[in-house]
């Protein structure tokens, strides 16, 4: 069997899944539940509650703030303590509602029952209505950058969706959360797919999984045998295969060019597994988005695993649930090594797109000191958006913003390839991210002048 990959750069960290074979435990409840208003790119939702209202699980708490928002559903029941700026993964205090929990109250409009709902029992279902339920259930991007699933759903005229691609790479080292996912709810992940492919009107759907999980290709090829239209597609284990445009390039062979570009504009929609079984719960199930799979891993922690965790739900309680922070300087990171983000305490809430709590102990955190660059060109070869990291690290550096720009920094997808590469330990993406941010500001200013 020849396994694909996509064809530009990617590096080979080390897996690190410790978790990968520990079953998912249900999260206890949290005395106090937080949710930050911005869970997603685009406009923060608005609080649509106050201070002493009311609420159970799955009430909506906060609507869409604009086109490009989501909703936010309550992941608890109990009441409203009060709304306030918070800290979360960001490292910025944003506004948040945090709610007293009471009991376990859900909104009896919840279909709660396990039986498997499948698309050939509902012909009512049309692409519309597809697309309303996951709007209106709040679903985002599970993967990775959180972006409003319904509108990926709704393609712009001049693109022509030919095929979704659902991830089930989970390239990034320690996290595993995707993987147990799929090991135990494929079925409802193939019916999310095929709502997917019928909100898009597409009868071909892809499921990309990296060669390092065999249980679950081979689950999947079976789940699919007899189904039409759906290709599972073992790739080689290679980051960052779990980046869109890599995706794409690995499953169907072709490049995504430059943004604005974006995957549909070469015929493909790509969601996460994770997406698209919320995407099965929102339209099967009239289930918000209030919930979700998340890793907690490293290598020093005591009892590491995964779980279904209730967003708002303070790290520490998931952390206490795995025997405490290991003695010593920690790093803690939401999401992985390669692109988490450290946090400052961990009192930060589970949110819609933390996929994992990594723990890194200070032997593996820790960085060695920069040294000058060697001209080695390591970073360009493994910029698997086929730009010069170097250049990109210095202009930044140097504040030259109209070179940045030019030399296409718009396009980085800040996977890390290039610094985890640097034989010389320069904090190349530090630099690009600040460069990045600093450029897309620049041409946010100059559209609104136009």
């Amino acid at each position: 069997m020849k396994l694909r990959t996509f064809r530009i750069g990617g590096v080979h960290p080390e897996e690190n899944k410790i978790t990968a074979e520990i079953p998912t435990k249900v999260a206890e409840l949290p005395k106090m539940a937080t949710f930050p208003l911005s869970q997603h790119i685009g406009a923060p939702a608005k609080a649509v509650v106050q201070k002493g209202d009311a609420v159970k699980v799955g009430t909506l708490i906060a609507e869409a703030g604009g086109f490009v928002s989501a909703p936010i559903f309550s992941s608890v029941s109990g009441t409203v303590f009060k709304i306030e700026d918070v800290i979360d993964a960001t490292g910025y205090r944003k506004p948040s509602i945090i709610i007293k929990v009471e009991g376990d109250e859900w909104e009896e409009s919840i279909d709660r029952s396990d039986k498997l709902e499948t698309l050939e029992a509902h012909p009512e279902l049309t692409a519309e209505e597809i697309i309303k339920r996951v709007k209106d259930a709040g679903v985002t991007g599970m993967g990775g950058a959180g972006f409003p699933t319904f509108i990926k759903l709704t393609p712009p005229p001049t693109a022509k969706a030919e095929c979704v691609i659902i991830n089930g790479v989970e390239c990034e080292p320690y996290i595993t959360s995707d993987y147990r996912l799929m090991l135990e709810h494929a079925d409802e992940i193939l019916v999310g797919l095929q709502l997917l492919m019928k909100a898009v009107n597409v009868d071909k759907g892809y499921i990309g999984i990296e060669d390092n999980k065999p249980k679950a290709i081979e689950l999947f090829e079976q789940k699919t045998a007899n189904m039409n239209g759906i290709e599972i597609v073992p790739l080689a284990k290679k980051y960052p295969q779990g980046g869109e445009k890599q995706l794409v390039d690995a499953v169907i062979r072709r490049q995504v060019p430059a943004p604005p570009a974006i995957p549909v504009n070469v015929g493909a929609v790509v969601q996460n597994v994770g997406t698209a079984f919320a995407v099965y719960q929102a339209v099967m199930k009239n289930k918000p988005l209030f919930e979700r799979y998340t890793t907690v891993t490293g290598k020093q922690v005591k009892n590491p695993g995964n779980f279904l965790v209730r967003m708002g739900t303070p790290m520490s309680q998931l952390i206490d649930a795995c025997g405490g922070l290991p003695e010593g300087d920690n790093k803690i990171l939401a999401g992985g090594p390669m692109m988490g983000k450290a946090l400052l305490n961990t009192e930060v809430p589970i949110c819609k797109g933390t996929n994992s709590v990594t723990i890194l102990t200070d032997d593996d955190a820790h960085r060695k000191e920069a040294q000058p660059c060697i001209r080695c060109a390591k970073c360009v070869s493994a910029c698997p958006m086929g730009l010069e990291p170097y250049l990109l690290s210095t202009l930044s550096s140097m504040k030259n913003w109209e070179k940045v720009e030019a030399e296409d920094i718009t396009s980085c997808i800040e996977c890390g390839s290039c610094q985890f590469t640097c034989p010389a330990h320069r904090p190349l993406l530090d630099n690009i991210r600040l460069g990045k941010s600093t450029v897309m500001g620049i041409i946010r200013a100059r559209n609104a002048k136009k």
